[in-house]
């Protein structure tokens, strides 16, 4: 009696602990896009000891990207609240954009920085994508573990 006292303990702390931690995220404040790019700008004037002119040459280039994120970003989650998935033509299209968009900043940053500079921001976006692979991965991870969860409840129903 004790020990189903203790897990059903313990089973409710940990529920109301992952909660809080989801809320957590969704009541973060939204950054504009003006924000966004000041910070992004400071950060790379830290990691890359950028000059106010290069600063000021690289900083419409950041806001040009920014913005054409958070418009993606808003158009995925219209798509997934009316549960429509995008076709193989418009996933062609959007990956062959967003890949000349990263040739197009490329080239700008290379005119921009100097050979010091651009190899350090060359590792710098190599680490972020691997970051992103590491996240990526993680939650991939996760989401097999809750499907495999689901088909093994939906076996157990369906022996029943």
């Amino acid at each position: 009696m004790k020990n189903l006292a203790t897990i059903l303990a313990f089973v409710f702390a940990f529920t109301f602990t992952t909660q809080a931690q989801k809320k957590r995220n969704k009541n973060m404040p939204k950054l504009t896009v003006e924000q966004h790019t000041n910070l992004a700008i400071k950060k790379m004037t830290l990691a890359l000891d950028l000059s106010d002119k290069q600063q000021n040459q690289i900083k419409p280039i950041l806001m040009a990207q920014i913005t054409a994120k958070k418009a993606a970003m808003e158009k995925r989650k219209e798509a997934r609240k009316n549960k429509q998935k995008p076709t193989a033509d418009e996933i062609y299209a959007m990956k062959s954009k967003q890949l000349d968009n990263r040739i197009m900043i490329k080239n700008k940053m290379q005119n921009i920085l100097n050979k010091e500079q651009f190899e350090k921001f060359q590792k710098m976006q190599k680490r972020r994508k691997m970051m992103a692979m590491k996240k990526m991965k993680a939650k991939k991870g996760k989401m097999m573990k809750k499907g495999k969860n689901k088909k093994k409840r939906k076996n157990t129903e369906d022996g029943k």
